[in-house]
């Protein structure tokens, strides 16, 4: 159910959440089965050095 699922996921993301909210170098977490599974460290995508323009806001409606 929902509180094992919980469980579960606090148990993967222990060390991240920890870690991610001080790095500014990373832009996801991705938790594969592997993560799960077999308890690999989860992947972390860096973010792009190139600067991309904004995305256009939306006018309100």
């Amino acid at each position: 159910g929902a509180r094992g699922l919980r469980a579960i996921l606090e148990e993967v993301l222990l060390d991240v959440m920890y870690d991610l909210p001080s790095r500014t170098d990373v832009e996801r977490c991705v938790i594969s089965a592997e993560v799960v599974l077999e308890k690999v460290n989860p992947t972390l995508v860096p973010r792009s050095t190139s600067t991309r323009a904004p995305r256009p806001r939306r006018a309100a409606s």
